[in-house]
């Protein structure tokens, strides 16, 4: 076999096609004395010559990266189950409406009267929210789920700092989404865990004991947690913190599972984040940013980000004028590519819509689950919503772990669902399948599970040792990511 038949199959590096003297492009002769940079641009800005840069064809750089493009995986070609993402799939149409020249080339320093139907869109988007949740205003500024969570914790300890209070703690369930307590930390506050009950929900008594030194700011919790379940007594856990005097954030990440069937501000949340790039549609997987949205009580109102988009009949405008308010967390607006990609989904669902995509969401789930069940052991057994958290035990004693299971599955034409998450599930297979595919999708992944069950039982070796059919083997992950080589280096003759 010959070097580049070789090097076509396994697709090496851009470095390994480099040709001396081959360019990508060709430019006509100067028609002006070339400009020296030395004495045009300050020395501190110029860099220096990159060694080892590939030279290639125009032709070269095409071919690489598309037959690269066809290794990817993607929710355009199959499901896509990994649980707590909700990577459903992208509408068409939301890409259309986005590329519109009239959005797509705005400017973000275009004054107010120039850009009336932007801010239109942001008013518009932001009132859609408080309909989904039942909350008193929206601010639209952070870029992610986990920004959001800042955000919203920024206002919560601004309130505290208004009320003359200083408390210090934020309490944390063990089932709630890992950026939960760094969200925590980074405003400021003290960590707390509080263990689930053995059904994996939230418990009040352990929650109620520690409000009684009086130093909780909030409370974190993730709704439906990352079991998949819904928390039964949000309600009365709110009642309870607020009779104490602090706050109830609520994680909006799942919030996929009950849009149009239940509203966080009837569960008297104080703060909401949402994650516009899962529930809305364009996952984080999809290739571009996030949104994360947060949504606040009558309390937090006056805590928002500036500048907040306001309605004065009909007319436009970014106002700063929020004394109290936390300032903004995010350049010019956000990410406005997202906001209008979630409008768009948003107006072409509509209300009834909304409700069938959550209902859809927590049918598939369920329909995973019972077809699951008798293969993969069920640790927390109550009601499952949108997502469902198996575990690797029964295949545990034929020393097939869940990671074995993942990278079997790949043989099978499927991606693996989220793995070792949430922590108190050991050996986790967390699989959400969101509302986006038909039962014939949803019955090949189960009967490649089945059969990857099947094997481990009778020919364990085989599992272990997969992938097979992929680009690329196993790799030494741990090596991999302690010493990542991140620059090109040439071999040596």
């Amino acid at each position: 076999m010959s070097d580049k038949t070789s090097l076509r199959q396994r697709e090496g590096l851009i470095f390994e096609r480099s040709s001396p003297g081959r360019v990508g492009y060709q430019l006509p002769p100067l028609e002006v004395p070339p400009a020296d940079p030395a004495k045009t641009i300050p020395a501190g800005l110029l860099r220096g010559e990159i060694a080892d840069l590939p030279e290639v064809s125009e032709v070269d750089v095409v071919r690489h990266f598309t037959r690269l493009s066809k290794w990817n995986y993607s929710v355009d070609e199959g499901l896509y189950p990994l649980g707590s993402c909700t990577m459903k799939y992208n509408p068409r149409i939301n890409e259309e409406v986005v590329r519109l020249a009239g959005l797509a080339q705005l400017h973000p320093l275009q004054p107010e009267d120039q850009v009336q139907g932007a801010l239109a869109l942001m008013w518009e988007l932001e009132q859609a929210l408080i309909a989904v949740t039942g909350m008193a205003r929206v601010t639209l500024q952070p870029a992610a789920g986990a920004h959001g969570e800042l955000t919203g914790m920024l206002m919560i300890r601004k309130a505290l700092a208004d009320r003359g209070e200083k408390r210090t703690v934020v309490l944390i369930p063990d089932s709630a989404h890992g950026t939960n307590p760094a969200s925590a930390v980074f405003a400021g506050f003290e960590v707390v865990e509080i263990a689930s009950t053995p059904e994996g929900t939230l418990d009040l008594g352990a929650v109620g004991k520690r409000l009684e030194g009086g130093d909780v700011a909030a409370l974190m919790v993730t709704v439906p947690n990352t079991l998949g379940v819904f928390e039964p007594e949000i309600v009365k856990a709110a009642r309870m913190l607020h009779e104490r005097g602090a706050f109830l954030y609520m994680d909006g990440a799942n919030l996929n599972a009950f849009v149009g069937i239940a509203q966080p501000g009837k569960m008297a949340v104080d703060a909401l984040h949402i994650n516009l790039h899962k529930t809305f549609s364009t996952p984080h997987g999809g290739g571009g940013p996030g949104a994360g949205p947060v949504a606040v009580s009558d309390a937090l109102v006056p805590y928002l980000c500036v500048p907040t988009v306001e309605n004065a009949g009909g007319r436009f405008t970014l106002s700063y004028d929020r004394p109290k308010s936390i300032g903004k967390v995010r350049g010019f607006y956000g990410n406005f590519g997202m906001l209008v990609r979630a409008l768009a989904y948003i107006r072409s669902l509509g209300r009834d819509g909304l409700r069938l995509m959550a209902e859809g969401a927590v049918l598939n789930a369920n329909y995973i689950r019972k077809g699951l069940e008798a293969d993969y052991h069920l640790q927390y057994t109550g009601p499952s919503l949108h997502e469902v958290v198996f575990d690797d035990s029964l295949q545990a004693a034929a020393g097939v772990k869940n990671v074995d299971i993942a990278k079997r599955l790949l043989d099978y034409g499927f991606h693996p669902p989220t793995m070792s998450f949430p922590l108190i599930v050991h050996g986790a297979l967390m699989i959400e399948p969101t509302e986006s595919d038909g039962i014939d999708e949803l019955d090949a992944f189960i009967a490649a599970m089945r059969a990857i069950a099947r094997e481990a039982r009778e020919t364990p070796d085989l599992v272990k040792g997969a992938p097979y059919g992929t680009p690329v083997r196993r790799l030494d992950e741990v090596r991999a990511a302690r010493q990542p080589v991140l620059r090109w280096q040439a071999r040596k003759a």
